[in-house]
């Protein structure tokens, strides 16, 4: 009988010792993103809309970080997704690993802004490794050098570096996380990018094809990249590249030219400020100002996109209700991230 006994507690013991572990909190509220690269969906090449987001990039350290939506930039992810159903929407978080909280776990690191995203059908979420992103391109060895990585601008840089990165190895349509996309975009030439002034082009909003020409756009704009990079000039890499090689490709620096004469581009389009840009940076505060809705309202009734200027804008809360521009864009153009976002957007 005490060798039964025995026997018996011994089982029970192996038992209990052999159940798996229960997960921790943290590994139930988390999960992988998948690499770009990897994973499938892969973008449809030229039918793809890409958003970058680089706040988190920190090459000195290797931890696990959640990725951060806020209200303004998954209205601007929805807006992509609501008005071009047609194409996959890619979002791509810069850092070496990833997690994101699964739609459903109360959790104290769940995002709201997350689910609305992803509760779009052609919206993806995924992770990229700069380095693995580069490799195979003409950008690898450049990026060994570490110029990028001493940037003064270092958040901003990497958004240019990896916006004409995506477009060498996909093409498609890049957009900045401050924008709303106020109408579809999917029948839009297949290589163009718009003007931000008399003498500039912006980098906020480019569309280049996968192939011929567009693709020898984004392979010009990378050599521009490695040639010009000035890590102490904030738009020297970003509206400076397509600026510069739109006026080698065009033959004319004047930006008026470029606009009015397609054929001289080679079948780049230049699209005027009305297109993306038409309440320029200096103005940015009408876009929040009610008593300047209806003069807002006017100047973008053609814009396929509104920009919102985060780089002066993003301090500035909007109340849900407001009669400002913005937030009638918001309500009409990302409906589910403006109710989620509670009582300020």
């Amino acid at each position: 009988m005490l060798l039964l006994i025995v026997s018996l507690i011994l089982i029970l013991v192996n038992a209990e010792v052999a159940q798996p572990a229960v997960p921790s909190f943290d590994q139930l509220a988390s999960i992988r993103l998948d690499d770009i690269l990897l994973a499938e969906p892969r973008p449809t090449p030229g039918r793809s809309i890409f958003f970058h987001e680089t706040s988190c990039f920190d090459p000195r350290t290797n931890q696990y970080n959640l990725p951060k939506l806020n209200a303004r930039q998954a209205c601007a992810i929805e807006s992509a997704a609501l008005h071009n159903p047609d194409f996959q929407v890619f979002v791509l978080f810069a850092d070496p690993k990833y997690r994101v909280t699964p739609k459903g776990l109360n959790s104290s690191h769940q995002q709201p802004f997350i689910d609305v995203i992803l509760s779009y059908s052609n919206v993806h979420l995924r992770r990229v490794n700069v380095w693995r992103y580069a490799a195979g391109t003409p950008m690898e060895e450049w990026l060994r050098n570490g110029d990028l990585l001493r940037s003064q601008h270092l958040v901003s840089h990497v958004s240019d570096f990896l916006r004409y990165l995506t477009l060498f190895r996909y093409g498609g349509l890049y957009l900045d996380m401050d924008v709303v996309v106020l109408q579809k975009m999917e029948d839009l030439p297949p290589n163009y990018t718009g003007a931000e002034s008399d003498s500039m082009l912006a980098a906020g909003v480019m569309n280049l094809a996968a192939t011929g020409i567009g693709h020898e756009i984004a392979e010009l704009c990378l050599r521009d990249f490695q040639l010009n990079f000035n890590g102490s000039v904030w738009a020297m890499n970003g509206p400076g590249v397509i600026t510069r090689v739109a006026q080698l490709i065009c033959d004319t620096d004047y930006v008026a030219l470029m606009q009015d004469d397609r054929k001289r581009c080679a079948g780049f389009k230049v699209y005027g400020r009305g297109a993306f840009y038409a309440v320029h940076s200096s103005q940015w505060r009408d876009l929040f100002e009610p008593d300047k809705l209806e003069q807002t309202l006017a100047r973008i009734r053609y814009s396929y996109v509104v920009h919102m200027w985060n780089k002066h804008s993003s301090q500035l809360a909007i109340k849900v209700g407001s009669t400002s521009a913005y937030a009638k864009f918001a309500e009409r153009n990302c409906p589910r991230a403006f109710h989620a976002a509670g009582e300020y957007f």
